[in-house]
């Protein structure tokens, strides 16, 4: 009777342990990550991501190529929502959830928000969704990042959203309205 107590106990912990790794998105080869703008007063822009990595690979021109919608990121398409009306480069969007796509280039990159959400990221069959296309100032950074990044630069009012990885930089403002 005891050695059943035993072998049931461990049973079920092994299941609880193999369910608990089975929800664990941070072990992914492309982690997930998060990036938020503080506009003050309660109001955020949250951005959820999957953070690929270099490799070695060459990511622009090779991995992710130029001139083409790219799921800015890896695994699910990424995710911008935000809690008030702002401008992106001047384009208007209002409070709520969208999904982020890029096209880069070498000099030039496009950043498309589309209202469709939930979505896996790629092919891309979304334009009849578009809500905007901005354009990002593209520079290069000081030493290569491994770990594709968004993140947000704190600027007066709002803040400036960088697309970190490989040695590229895409950049694009936001502005609450």
């Amino acid at each position: 009777m005891q050695k059943r107590i035993v072998f049931t106990t461990f049973l079920v912990l092994l299941t609880t342990v193999a369910l608990a790794q089975m929800g664990d998105n941070s072990s992914r080869p492309s982690p997930p990550e998060k990036a938020t703008c503080d506009l003050g007063m309660g109001q955020t822009i949250t951005t959820d991501y999957s953070s690929p990595r270099m490799k070695g690979r060459q990511i622009y021109g090779g991995l992710v190529p130029y001139g083409k919608v790219w799921r800015t990121g890896a695994n699910d398409a990424t995710t911008f929502v935000t809690t008030t009306g702002v401008e992106v480069g001047g384009k208007s969007v209002p409070a709520g959830s969208y999904t982020l796509f890029t096209v880069p280039d070498a000099n030039k990159w496009t950043l498309i928000i589309n209202k469709k959400t939930g979505e896996w990221g790629i092919p891309y069959k979304y334009q009849s969704d578009e809500l905007a296309r901005v354009d990002m100032t593209v520079s290069k950074v000081s030493s290569p990042v491994e770990d594709f990044t968004i993140s947000y630069e704190k600027t007066g009012s709002g803040c400036v959203m960088h697309l970190d990885w490989e040695t590229t930089r895409a950049s694009v403002d936001i502005a609450p309205k």
